[in-house]
């Protein structure tokens, strides 16, 4: 039998953005004793991939900010790199009536050379989006889902970058109800403290 977080801890989407906002400011803190609140600010948009029922309307304007406090900056080979991931938190914000989101969890990047780095993250999500008998988007079973993505991106500068990324949510069946999922791909650009 499948427990429903959802039913265990109902809470409103005002009650989720002041966690998440309240989150930031503690994280920022504990960084700025380092004379750095972020280690990177991404900022952009994504769009649904999946098709059929399932497939969500609009444009997703997203931000992402992301900590470092295993000093992956200073890995120096692909080992030391994913033994020290960073810390993202972020939002997916739904246009069209689609589900808005709030992630997060730890980002794993790899360096191929000065230029070229590949990233994948495994975390959380929290959305407001339909949990069943959505007829334009998909069927999400509960407010709190697995999330993850990867992504390959360029970096311009030492500051600026872009990754091009496919972002996934799915509870993995650990809740009661359907199980569509959301799967959406987009761009966003950099910028590295």
């Amino acid at each position: 039998m499948a427990v429903n977080i959802c039913e265990l801890v109902p809470l409103s989407s005002t009650t989720v953005l002041a966690a998440f906002l309240a989150n930031i400011s503690l994280l920022a803190a504990a960084a700025h004793a380092d004379d750095q609140i972020f280690d990177e600010l991404r900022f952009g948009a994504s769009t649904s991939i999946q098709g059929g029922h399932s497939r969500e309307d609009g444009v997703f304007p997203e931000v992402t900010v992301f900590f470092d406090p295993f000093d992956q900056d200073a890995a120096t080979n692909w080992q030391q790199q994913l033994a020290r991931p960073r810390i993202n938190l972020g939002t997916s914000i739904g246009t069209s009536g689609q589900a808005t989101q709030v992630f997060g969890g730890f980002a794993w990047t790899v360096n191929f050379n000065e230029k070229i780095f590949a990233e994948a993250s495994f975390g959380g999500v929290w959305h407001n989006g339909e949990l069943d008998h959505n007829t334009d988007g998909p069927d999400l079973g509960c407010h709190w889902l697995f999330h993850e993505y990867v992504g390959a991106g360029y970096r311009f500068d030492a500051h600026w970058n872009v990754i091009a990324q496919v972002a996934h949510s799915s509870h993995a069946h650990l809740c009661d109800g359907p199980n569509d999922g959301m799967t959406r791909a987009g761009i966003q650009v950099g910028y590295k403290f």
